[in-house]
C-alpha cells in the first residue's frame, strides 16, 4: 500500500498553516488512520458498495479526500472525480489536490466538452454543470473508478449516480444525515466510516473551543416548512422586530464588542434590520446575502478578513466555502431544525490560530438546548441507521422554553445592586398557591409586588422606578410563560394579554406604592 507523509509529532499550528501551502502537504496522524480506514473497504468492496465518510468542519475532510484521490489513481490507474455543490468548494478542492501533486480538471459552466480528458485521471466537477453536460450527452466521462463526493448530505448529488453505477461512491461530510426527511442516505451509502469526533479535536488543539452563551427566546410563532425547517417569513416576523433586534444588540455588547463577529440570519430582510441597528449604533457592520455579485462578495470578505472588530451579517451562504480563521464570535440569530446547519454555523469560528484557542458563540433561537453542546459526543452511526428516529426526537420549542431558567443580565442586575432577593420561583408558587386552594391569579400578583418591591428600593423617584420597571420586560415575559404553563394556558394571544396586562399593574402598582410611601 502506498505511503503518505505524517508526522504524529507535528504542531497542530503549523500542521494547519501546511494545508494552505500547495508546495507543500502533510496528513496528521487521525487522517493518516481514516484513510487507510477507507482504502481497506475500496479495495474490498464491489462498485454499488458505496462508502460514507464523517469528519467534523476543520478536521481536514478535504485533506483526507486528495491523498485518497492521489493514492486511488496511483494503485488502481482508475480516474477519479471530485462532485461539490458550489464553484467556491470546485476552486478550493481543485487547489488542495494540486497540492497533493494530483493533476485535475475543473468541469465548470465554460467547459461544453472534454476533448483532453485523457491529459487528466481527476476532474472536479459543480453538481448541477455536470448534470447538464451528462444529459446532453456533450461529455462523457471514460474509465472512472472512484466518485468523492464533497458535502453528501445535500441531495442534488443523487441525481448524478445513475450515470456512475459501474463506480464506487465515497460521500464525504461533517453531517451523515440528508437535508431531506424523505431521502435518507442509508438508502446511497452501505457503510458510514466515522472520523475523530469535535471534542477530540478541541483537546488536541486542532480546533478552538466554544465559549456558549444562551439567551431566552420564544420561538412559537415561528412555522415549520415542507423542508422541516423554519420558514423564512415567520423567522423575518420574530427577528426582526424590535424586541429581538435590541435583544443581539445587547448580546452582542455583552459578550462580543470589538470582536469579529459572525452574525447568521434566516431572512434577508432579517439581515438588513440588523445591518441598520448596528449602522445606526456605530459599530463596523456590513450585510451580505446570495444577491450580491461575485466583485461585491469578494470586497465585503476582504474587508470582513482585514477589519478587527468587523460583524458581518449574512443569511446562510457562509456556512460552507467560507474559510476566515480569525472570526471570534459566533451569533445565531435564528433557530434552526436542522443538525448539519447548526453545526456549520459554529464551525466557521472554530478555525484555530496562534493565539486563538477559544470563540463565543451567542445563541439567540435555543439551538443548543435543541441540540446539545456543539463538542458533545454524537452517536452518528444510530443518525444514520435510524434518521427518523432521530429527527422525531428533536427537542420542540415548547419544551425548551418549560426547562428555560431565567437569568438577571450582569449590567442589569446592577441597576437592582440595592435589593437583596431579585429572584421569585413562578413554579414553587403556583405550587403552593394550588395547595392552599387559592386562585392562580394570586401567583402573578405577588410576582408583581416583589417586581414593585425591587424597582422603590432602587429609584429616586417614581419616574426612575418606572424606567427601572421597563428594564424587567424580559423577565416579566419569562415569568408569564411560566406560569401560563403552570395553567395549561399557553396560547399566543393569552401570553401576550397577560404580558401587557402585568406591565400595565406593575406600572400603577408602582404609582401607588410610591405616593404611600411620600
Amino acid at each position: 500500500m502506498a505511503s503518505c507523509p505524517t508526522n504524529k509529532e507535528l504542531n497542530p499550528i503549523r500542521y494547519l498553516e501546511l494545508q494552505k501551502n500547495t508546495a507543500e502537504k502533510t496528513l496528521y496522524d487521525y487522517q493518516v488512520e481514516d484513510l487507510n480506514t477507507i482504502f481497506e473497504h475500496l479495495e474490498s468492496t464491489s462498485s454499488g458498495d458505496n462508502l460514507l465518510y464523517q469528519l467534523p468542519t476543520g478536521g481536514g475532510k478535504t485533506v483526507v479526500f486528495s491523498e485518497i484521490a492521489k493514492r486511488y489513481i496511483d494503485k488502481v490507474q482508475k480516474k477519479v472525480v471530485v462532485l461539490t455543490h458550489r464553484i467556491e468548494l470546485s476552486l478550493q478542492t481543485s487547489k488542495m489536490l494540486t497540492g497533493f501533486k494530483v493533476k485535475n480538471k475543473i468541469i465548470n459552466s465554460e467547459v461544453k466538452e472534454l476533448d483532453d480528458q485523457d491529459d487528466y485521471m481527476c476532474f472536479v466537477a459543480m453538481v448541477e454543470t455536470l448534470n447538464n453536460r451528462l444529459q446532453e450527452s456533450a461529455i462523457e466521462l471514460r474509465s472512472v473508478g472512484l466518485v468523492i463526493i464533497d458535502e453528501a448530505h445535500y441531495n442534488s448529488f443523487r441525481k448524478l449516480f445513475k450515470y456512475f453505477e459501474e463506480s464506487t461512491i465515497l460521500g464525504v461530510t461533517a453531517t451523515p444525515l440528508s437535508s431531506n426527511i424523505k431521502l435518507p442516505m442509508k438508502d446511497n451509502y452501505k457503510k458510514l466510516i466515522v472520523g475523530e469526533s469535535i471534542g477530540a479535536l478541541i483537546e488536541r488543539k486542532f480546533l478552538a473551543k466554544a465559549e456558549v452563551y444562551n439567551y431566552d427566546v420564544g420561538l412559537q410563532s415561528l412555522k415549520l416548512g415542507i423542508n422541516g425547517d423554519y420558514t423564512v417569513k415567520s423567522s423575518d416576523e420574530l427577528y426582526g422586530n424590535q424586541s429581538m433586534l435590541g435583544k443581539l444588540m445587547s448580546a452582542y455588547e455583552e459578550i462580543a464588542k470589538g470582536t469579529k463577529t459572525l452574525i447568521f440570519n434566516n431572512g434577508i430582510n432579517t439581515s438588513r434590520y440588523v445591518y441598520e441597528t448596528f449602522n445606526r449604533a456605530g459599530y463596523n457592520i456590513r450585510h451580505l446575502d446570495n444577491k450580491n455579485n461575485a466583485s461585491e462578495r469578494k470586497e465585503i470578505l476582504q474587508w470582513f478578513h482585514e477589519t478587527p472588530d468587523a460583524i458581518l451579517t449574512s443569511v446562510s451562504i457562509l456556512t460552507t466555502g467560507f474559510d476566515e480563521p480569525t472570526v471570534d464570535t459566533i451569533i445565531l440569530n435564528r433557530a434552526t431544525r436542522s443538525l448539519t446547519l447548526y453545526f456549520q454555523m459554529i464551525g466557521r469560528g472554530s478555525r484555530i490560530l496562534p493565539k486563538k484557542d477559544k470563540f463565543n458563540v451567542i445563541d439567540l433561537g435555543n439551538n443548543v438546548a435543541r441540540f446539545g453542546m456543539w463538542e458533545a459526543p454524537v452517536d452518528w452511526q444510530e443518525i444514520f441507521h435510524f434518521p427518523d428516529f432521530y429527527l422525531e426526537n428533536i427537542k420542540n420549542d415548547e419544551d425548551i422554553e418549560r426547562e428555560f431558567v431565567y437569568e438577571m443580565p450582569a449590567d442589569l442586575r446592577k441597576k437592582f445592586s440595592k435589593s437583596t432577593e431579585l429572584n421569585y420561583n413562578i413554579k414553587e408558587e403556583y405550587k403552593k398557591v394550588f395547595a392552599q386552594g387559592r386562585k392562580s391569579k394570586l401567583v402573578l400578583e405577588r410576582s408583581i409586588e416583589q417586581h414593585t418591591k425591587i424597582c422603590l428600593e432602587n429609584a429616586e423617584d417614581v419616574f426612575d422606578a418606572r424606567i427601572l420597571a421597563k428594564e424587567l420586560k424580559e423577565e416579566i415575559s419569562y415569568r408569564v410563560r411560566q406560569y401560563s404553563y403552570c395553567i395549561m394556558n399557553n396560547t399566543k394571544n393569552y401570553k401576550e394579554w397577560l404580558e401587557e396586562d402585568y406591565e400595565r399593574k406593575l406600572r400603577l402598582s408602582i404609582s401607588q406604592k410610591f405616593a404611600a410611601k411620600m
